[in-house]
């Protein structure tokens, strides 16, 4: 590896061993044995290569999401079953992936003053709507059946909405976070009371 590729690895064994907010230039040239004259040359500023590092991180969670999603299941399992399954899987990865995530809710809490940042975060996040509204779809569909979805970004913000709400509970009550069978009773329970209430507005 080069001098750029030591900064980013030396910047991510940081993240994970120190966090964003904590590690210090000095400590990713340590980490990389790069001198810390690099770090300006490669990226400008410490920031710069943090948020290069950060991102590099995010990515290959989301590579690592997509091989839990697209992981052989059990062929005569159910589309619900598959379902728990898969989230299971995703829930599994918070603990590799903790320090990337505790990063990404703290600088969405000072998101204003982040420009940069932002504009990376929104660039993400639109591709992850897309993402996940298909590998769920794949994990969910009989075989045969997967394929695009024309509400795919509204469909992409549910799993989002219920990835981030998943994630926020697992980081702060691990104990109490629901489980992949938990999220399924509970859009069943909610799609029953859905079904009652159109129900009950057509009688």
């Amino acid at each position: 590896m080069g001098n750029r590729e030591d900064l980013l690895a030396g910047a991510k064994r940081c993240l994970y061993e120190k966090g964003y907010t904590r590690t210090t230039a000095r400590d990713i040239a340590a980490a990389s044995g790069v001198s810390l004259a690099a770090i300006g040359y490669h990226f400008r500023s410490k920031e710069a290569l943090m948020n290069t590092a950060l991102f590099q991180a995010m990515q290959e969670w989301g590579d690592e999401i997509e091989r839990a999603l697209t992981a052989d299941a059990d062929p005569g399992a159910t589309p619900a079953e598959r379902f728990a399954a898969t989230w299971d899987r995703v829930i599994a990865s918070f603990a590799t992936h903790r320090p990337v995530w505790v990063t990404q809710f703290e600088l969405i809490a000072q998101i204003d003053r982040l420009p940069e940042i932002r504009e990376q975060l929104v660039a993400s996040m639109d591709a992850a709507r897309l993402g996940l509204a298909e590998m769920f779809r794949n994990v969910g569909a009989p075989a045969g059946e997967a394929g695009g979805d024309k509400d795919a970004r509204i469909v992409g913000s549910l799993y989002q909405a219920m990835l981030s709400g998943v994630l926020v509970q697992w980081l702060v009550d691990p104990e109490q976070a629901p489980s992949g069978r938990d999220l399924v009773d509970a859009l069943r329970i909610v799609g029953d009371d859905m079904g009652t209430a159109s129900t009950a507005r057509e009688a």
